[in-house]
């Protein structure tokens, strides 16, 4: 279909999305810390000074949506520790309303990532044996109030194990009854799960009838069984309820899928510092735009801006844009091809 179909310009948070125009959203899934050696391309293993930052992939979505000036809350768990208590300082530094974030009272340890600032061979080592976020249960769910709430996100990592599965199984079932729109970032991490098999079962189960889906080539690859079929993958979910579906190709751009039409965009190019936390500011400029009223097609590149802009600066949280630092991006160039 030709970029000016009325599907892909026309306001597109109306009918089922018509939630996300509250421009409150809740986050479900990890939050941790980012240590980044530092300055900027410098190695872990000969580092001497690091720098500090929340990390996590809905920790980051939460600070992308609060950046664009939406009111994010985040549902996990962080560590009763030094570690946690940074995690929930920084939540309150960005403005995330964290009256859902619940201290682990035995064990489990909130996750530590320690990552370069590299284009090339970027290094990052994930410590997350024992995560805290993967104890969040059944009850911390049933005790949000999910009614004025927009949409709710979850993370696919969510997913990967117990009893945050069950937890995120009854988020969103939660907030499709409160008529919040329900968003799922594939956000396939291999170490987390015990197996490919089982999370493409899981993550297909839970993909069905979530509105909005986003992953890249190979997420999507992973749900159709095969890397060439993940285009198809995305397409079929469109058959089986959900409303839009975002297939994220990296250099290349983005399909959009919809009951009314596809199209692809491409990306802006800048000179990146680093590979990580385009997928976070992805989806945080994307479901902002839409909670303001722009049109699907100018949402998704809204989005792109956005994942071009983290990348090329040092960190992930605060890398995100501000609405004003994306408008003045976006004035600067002209739409990618």
């Amino acid at each position: 279909m030709s970029p000016d179909t009325d599907f892909a310009t026309a306001p597109f948070a109306q009918g089922r999305l018509a939630a996300l125009r509250r421009m409150r959203f809740a986050v479900l899934g990890r939050a941790g810390m980012d240590f980044y050696a530092d300055p900027p391309g410098s190695r872990i293993e000969g580092g001497r000074h690091f720098v500090a930052h929340l990390g996590g992939s809905a920790g980051n979505i939460a600070a992308a949506l609060a950046r664009q000036g939406a009111a994010a809350a985040l549902i996990s768990r962080v560590s009763d520790d030094a570690v946690g208590r940074f995690v929930l300082t920084e939540l309150d530094h960005y403005g995330i309303d964290r009256r859902h974030v619940s201290l682990t009272m035995t064990e489990e340890r909130s996750s530590l990532a320690v990552v370069e600032t590299r284009a090339q061979d970027c290094q990052s080592v994930i410590y997350r044996n024992g995560a805290a976020d993967f104890a969040l249960s059944p009850p911390d769910i049933a005790a949000v109030d999910f009614t004025g709430f927009g949409a709710l996100v979850v993370t696919g990592t969510a997913l990967a194990a117990e009893p945050s599965r069950t937890a995120t199984l009854a988020a969103l079932a939660s907030a499709r009854a409160a008529g919040a729109v329900t968003v799922m970032d594939l956000d396939y991490r291999p170490y987390s799960w015990p197996s490919l098999e089982e999370a493409r079962r899981v993550m297909a189960m839970a993909a069905q009838g979530t509105d909005i889906v986003i992953g890249n080539d190979v997420e999507f690859g992973h749900l159709a069984g095969s890397d060439a079929g993940g285009q198809d993958a995305a397409q079929a979910l469109i058959a089986t309820g959900t409303t839009l579906a975002i297939y994220k190709m990296g250099e290349n751009g983005a399909v959009t899928f919809t009951a009314g039409g596809t199209f692809t965009t491409g990306i802006y190019r800048t000179k990146a510092l680093k590979p990580t936390g385009a997928g976070d500011a992805f989806m945080g400029g994307f479901l902002a735009a839409l909670g303001t009223g722009a049109g699907l097609r100018s949402a998704v590149l809204r989005g792109s801006a956005s994942a071009a802009i983290v990348v090329s600066r040092p960190g992930c949280a605060p890398a995100c844009p501000t609405a004003a630092e994306l408008d003045s991006f976006l004035a600067a160039r002209p739409e990618p091809t």
